[in-house]
């Protein structure tokens, strides 16, 4: 008999037909049914593959009788009670660094489109006011010679530094842990939080989101940056107070936002979509046909893993310590 295995949304399609010939494959979405009524009707499912957008609570694990392993489909998650799966034995993978570069693209994305009023131009030609050339119309920033602060300096705040400095922008960072050999190999220079806050031309946070980091940038930390400053989120929403990024957006004393994360997600703050300095995109940090793909195979393989007696090669590194793996 198959392996059960619950996906709550569609991926790959490629990957898709891996797993209906492999497991007894259940999609909650096709199913009109809501995770918490799917996870107790299928109670015997060995796997949960959930999005970022599930949450994956005591509750939906306790319904899971036979769970072996949650294999998110996400570089983030928080949306799973980790603690709590590791101590009933279960695994929980993540799909880590396949997403790297297309998210580092995208935040180099939206700082272009930003400081070069992308969003405001296409929708000045799309209504008819463009009718000729103006030596004001539309001006914006270069990057060359703007210092960009990046907070976390990971795999996608290294690479996006990579991208910020072949424009010839100033790279600062702050980080938990200094990178002593990247400073001397690229140039980039450490700097304390507040120091970076207060410098940086652009910030953009590359860390993960816990509580500890619950709207760090906060309307102090907002007021505390230089006039014209640009802010991008290719993080997690829950960093950012919106309503004060709002505030300072409305008075101008931001040049503009680039948002790609959103603190309630589907639902954006009202006052944000109003505001033409802001550019926004749907959570696509990753969407990239060659790293979704990539995700969606590493969970595959992370479930196989898992099936098979193996620690995942992906397990998340608060449980690797564990000693029930």
């Amino acid at each position: 008999m198959k392996q059960k295995v619950i996906l709550t949304k569609k991926f790959g399609s490629n990957e898709i037909e891996i797993l209906k010939k492999k497991y007894d494959l259940i999609i909650v979405e096709d199913e009109g049914k809501t995770l918490k009524d799917i996870v107790k009707e299928h109670y015997n499912a060995a796997a949960l593959i959930p999005f970022l957008s599930d949450i994956v609570n005591k509750e939906i694990i306790d319904s899971l009788k036979n769970l072996k392993i949650i294999a998110n489909y996400a570089v983030g998650y928080n949306n799973i009670d980790f603690e709590y799966a590791g101590e009933t034995g279960i695994f929980v993978t993540n799909t880590p660094d396949i997403l790297t570069n297309a998210t580092a693209d995208l935040t180099m994305a939206l700082i272009l489109g930003v400081s070069r009023r992308i969003l405001e131009s296409d929708r000045y030609m799309r209504g008819g006011s463009f009718t000729g050339w103006g030596a004001n119309l539309l001006l914006g920033k270069e990057l060359n010679g703007l210092t960009m602060g990046i907070i976390g300096l990971g795999k996608i705040g290294f690479a996006t530094a990579v991208r910020a400095k072949a424009f010839g922008m100033k790279i600062i960072y702050s980080s938990r842990t200094r990178k002593k050999e990247i400073e001397k190999q690229y140039g980039f220079e450490y700097r304390d939080m507040d120091d970076l806050i207060k410098t940086s031309d652009i910030i953009s946070p590359h860390i993960p989101y816990s509580s500890s980091v619950h709207h760090m940038f906060n309307k102090d930390v907002f007021r505390k940056m230089k006039k014209d400053t640009i802010f991008i989120n290719v993080s997690r929403g829950g960093l950012m107070d919106e309503n004060a990024l709002a505030d300072v957006l409305e008075e101008n004393h931001l040049y503009g936002a680039g948002l790609d994360v959103f603190e309630n997600e589907p639902v954006v703050h009202k006052r944000l979509t109003k505001l033409e300095n802001v550019l926004m995109t749907p959570h696509t940090g990753s969407a990239t046909f060659k790293a979704r793909s990539g995700m969606s195979k590493m969970v595959i393989n992370n479930i196989e893993q898992a099936f098979s007696g193996d620690t995942p090669d992906n397990l998340i590194p608060e449980l690797k310590s564990m000693l029930k793996y």
